[in-house]
């Protein structure tokens, strides 16, 4: 008897896990609501295009007059003292970033199921909160990988010389995939994510973000350029993601103005989300 109960209980246990999996997913890809949202696309679109416009040239800039230089400022490649950097730098790697973030949302996805009242709200909420994380990360991510396969740059030295200008487009090998740098993306993808809905961590992780940038240049790996063209795709990409969010009412609120701002709750009042709890 015992074990037909035990066996009912694990299945109801399962099922609940499924169902918030099958609402979370419903939720996130459900026509966009909010009334202010075309308000928010336009503020969108602007600050992309302003971002692109400044650190497009600042690309540019920094081919033609750092990019060769910086090579000679930076220690040699193999130098027993960098590996301080060395262990820095794995903390931008995009597939360990990316791994935490996947594993913090299944243990909310696995744990909320045994919880209830307002504790069980405020972990939805919270997982909200890791999904759009994730989300802003990944999607950069893929398209940073996109634009390394189709420009080819060759990292610093591929050659035998210190030549900014060397490269070989749809490549697809590691040599040249130099531009734009992947750290820099999830850096910087992360950074703004955090802060997007954390707005006080935003000091820590400017300077997590510059520190995993500069560690891909002390280690040879990327040319600056390379570096600030990921923080573009980064910034980008969580920008755009963290309005797919607001316009779903998901973690996020409109403005009057377009500005997108994180919510203080769930759905308001905490009585009415505890009757409609969100699936993260």
């Amino acid at each position: 008897m015992s074990a037909d109960v035990d066996s009912g209980e694990d299945a109801n246990y399962f099922t609940r896990i499924f169902a918030l999996i099958a609402r979370s997913a419903a939720q996130l890809l459900r026509p966009p609501s909010h009334s202010r949202r075309a308000e928010a696309a336009r503020r969108l679109a602007r600050h992309s295009l302003m971002i692109t416009a400044t650190l497009g040239v600042l690309i540019i800039v920094l081919m033609y007059a750092l990019d060769a230089r910086e090579i000679d400022l930076m220690p040699p490649r193999q130098s027993p003292s960098l590996w301080p950097v060395r262990i820095l730098t794995d903390f931008g790697k995009d597939a360990y970033v990316l791994a935490a973030l996947a594993g913090l949302l299944t243990v909310i996805s696995v744990v909320s199921p045994l919880l209830r009242g307002g504790l069980r709200v405020q972990w939805l909420s919270f997982g909200i909160r890791v999904q759009f994380l994730l989300f802003a990360v990944l999607t950069p991510v893929l398209a940073g990988t996109v634009v390394k396969w189709i420009v080819g740059r060759g990292r610093p030295f591929v050659g035998g010389e210190a030549n900014p200008f060397n490269f070989e487009p749809f490549a697809g090998t590691a040599a040249y995939a130099s531009f734009p740098s992947s750290h820099a993306i999830t850096a910087s993808a992360l950074a703004f994510a955090v802060t997007a809905v954390w707005p006080r961590a935003r000091p820590v992780m400017i300077v997590y973000a510059l520190a995993i940038a500069g560690s891909r240049l002390v280690l040879l790996a990327h040319h600056p350029s390379d570096v600030v063209a990921g923080a573009l795709i980064g910034v980008l990409g969580a920008m755009s993601v963290r309005y797919w969010f607001a316009a779903r009412r998901l973690g996020f609120a409109i403005q009057r103005d377009g500005r997108i701002v994180p919510l203080r709750s769930v759905l308001g009042s905490r009585k009415r989300v505890a009757r409609r709890p969100t699936a993260p």
